[in-house]
C-alpha cells in the first residue's frame, strides 16, 4: 500500500529532482511489410507505422497528465530496415528512411529507430544497401536513427563492418558539415546490441520480439544524486543500499506506465529499462552522482570504481521493481548530454581513455563524444574495435556513438541541442592505426562464448 509519505517524496522526486519517464518506446515489426518495389514496400511500411501508433502521443499526453509524471518522449522502433527491405529491388535504401520519417512526423514522435543491420557475422546483400545508405539518410531526414551492430561474444568482431563504420561515420559528418556533422548523433555502432532497448539513438524491433510491445526508459540521476546528499561520509555499502532503494522507487514509477500505457495502446508489455539517462540540465548528472560519492572531479582515479558501484546497485534496486527488467539498464555516460561529464572533459580531466575504461562497467559505451574533424576514417574504426573489444569479451552490451566535428579541434564545441547537449571536442591519439584496421576479416569469438 503507497502510503502519503511516498506520495510527498515522489512528488518531491518529480518537482526538484529532474525525476521523469525518459520514453515510451513502441516497437513495431515491419516483417510482413516486404515487398520487391520499394515503393509498395515503404508505402507498407509508413501505413503500418501509423496504423499501430496513432495514439502513441496521446496516450503518452494523457498519461503525463492523469498521473502528474512528466513523460519527456516517445519514440518509435522497428524491425531493422536491411531485413525489412531486403527482397526489394533497389541499391538506394533512402527511400525507407524517408518512409520512415514521415510516419514518424505524422504520429508525432521525437524519434524513431530501426535504420539498422546487424553484421556480427558478416553481410547480407541488405545490410551492405543499408550501410551504404546511412549517410544520406540521416542527412535527409530528421528524426531517424540508425544503428549497425558489428560484433557479440557468440560470433566475435566483423572487423571489416568495423572498418566500414568508420568510413560511414566520416562520410556522415561531412554531408552534415553543416550541422556540426549532427548526422552522427543518430548512429550508433553496437557490439551484443540488445532487441528491446527504448532508448535512442540504438532502439530496433529484434526478429524475436512480438508485432507490436511497448519498451519504457526510466531516468532519475537527480533522484539518486539527492539521495547521497544525505548520507556523506558514510561507507560504500550505505552508499550501495541507498543507490539500490532509490532505483527501485524510480523503476517502480516506470513499470506503472509501462503497464497502463499497454493496455491503452493495445500492445504487448515489453520491458522497463532502468538506465540513469542524464540530460544537459544542472542537477541530472551522472558525473554529480560519482563526485558525490567522494572522486573531486570525474574522470580522476575512482571513477571507474565509483561507476561500477553505482551501476550494480541501480540493477540490483531496479529488478525487484519490475516484472520484465530489460533493454540496456544501467548508468548512461553520454559526453554532451551529461553537464558535468561536459565541465569535466572541459576541464580535461575526463579524457577518451578513461572514458573506455569507464565503459567496462557500464552501460553503454562511448557515447555522444566529439572528436576533431579531421580524425581519420581508421582512427574511428580502431575506437570503435577497442570498444567492440570490451563488450565481447566481458558479454556485455558496448557501443560508439562519436561526432568527428567538421572544422572543429581540441578547445572548439559543437552545438547539438536539446537533449543531445553540448560536445567539446576531445583529443585522441595521433598515433595511426591504418595496418590495424586495414586487416580486415574476423576477430574470434573468446572463449567465453562456449556455454552450451
Amino acid at each position: 500500500m503507497i502510503n502519503q509519505r511516498e506520495i510527498i517524496e515522489t512528488l518531491n522526486m518529480i518537482d526538484n529532482q529532474h525525476l521523469d519517464i525518459r520514453t515510451i518506446t513502441m516497437g513495431i515489426s515491419l516483417r510482413n511489410c516486404a515487398h520487391p518495389d520499394p515503393e509498395i514496400c515503404a508505402q507498407k511500411m509508413y501505413d503500418k507505422i501509423t496504423k499501430y501508433a496513432e495514439n502513441l502521443v496521446k496516450t503518452g499526453e494523457d498519461l503525463e497528465r492523469e498521473m502528474g509524471i512528466p513523460i519527456i518522449n516517445k519514440r518509435i522502433s522497428v524491425t531493422p530496415i536491411a531485413i525489412a527491405a531486403e527482397s526489394c529491388e533497389t541499391e538506394d535504401y533512402t527511400i525507407f528512411a524517408k518512409a520512415l520519417d514521415k510516419a514518424a512526423k505524422e504520429c508525432g514522435v521525437n524519434f524513431i529507430g530501426g535504420f539498422s543491420a546487424l553484421v556480427q557475422k558478416g553481410f547480407t546483400i541488405g545490410d551492405r544497401r543499408l550501410i551504404s545508405s546511412i549517410p544520406e539518410a540521416l542527412a535527409c531526414t530528421d528524426f531517424v536513427c540508425s544503428s549497425v551492430n558489428v560484433g557479440s561474444t557468440r560470433a566475435g568482431i566483423n572487423m571489416d563492418a568495423v572498418k566500414l563504420m568508420g568510413e560511414t561515420i566520416k562520410k556522415t559528418a561531412d554531408i552534415t558539415k553543416d550541422r556540426d556533422g549532427f548526422g552522427c548523433a543518430k548512429l550508433v555502432v553496437f557490439c551484443n546490441a540488445v532487441e528491446d532497448n527504448p532508448f535512442m539513438a540504438g532502439a530496433f524491433h529484434g526478429v524475436g520480439e512480438p508485432e507490436c510491445a511497448i519498451n519504457v526508459g526510466v531516468s532519475g540521476p537527480g533522484v539518486v544524486y539527492n539521495a547521497l546528499k544525505g548520507i556523506k561520509g558514510e561507507p560504500f555499502d550505505v552508499v550501495a543500499e541507498t543507490i539500490k532503494k532509490t532505483a527501485f522507487k524510480i523503476t517502480r514509477m516506470g513499470q506503472l506506465i509501462a503497464c497502463e500505457a499497454s493496455k491503452r495502446l493495445g500492445a504487448e508489455f515489453g520491458i522497463v529499462d532502468l538506465s540513469l539517462a542524464p540530460t544537459p540540465a544542472t542537477g541530472d548528472s551522472v558525473a554529480r552522482i560519482l563526485e558525490e560519492i567522494g572522486v573531486e572531479v570525474c574522470g580522476t582515479h575512482g571513477t571507474t570504481a565509483a561507476l561500477a558501484l553505482l551501476n550494480d546497485a541501480v540493477k540490483k534496486g531496479g529488478v525487484m521493481a519490475s516484472s520484465s527488467v530489460g533493454g540496456l539498464s544501467g548508468a548512461f555516460i553520454p559526453v554532451s548530454e551529461d553537464e558535468g561529464m561536459i565541465a569535466a572533459a572541459e576541464k580535461g580531466t575526463l579524457t577518451l581513455d578513461k572514458l573506455e575504461a569507464m565503459t567496462c562497467v557500464c552501460s553503454v559505451g562511448l557515447d555522444m563524444i566529439a572528436v576533431p574533424g579531421d580524425t581519420s576514417a581508421e582512427t574511428i574504426s580502431a575506437i570503435i574495435a577497442d570498444e567492440a573489444a570490451i563488450g565481447m569479451i566481458n558479454n556485455k552490451t558496448t557501443a560508439v556513438r562519436i561526432i568527428p566535428a567538421p572544422n572543429k579541434t581540441v578547445g572548439d564545441s559543437i552545438e547539438m541541442g536539446g537533449l543531445l547537449g553540448t560536445a567539446p571536442v576531445m583529443p585522441v591519439h595521433k598515433e595511426s592505426s591504418f595496418d590495424f584496421i586495414s586487416r580486415g576479416g574476423r576477430i574470434p569469438a573468446p572463449l567465453n562464448s562456449l556455454k552450451n
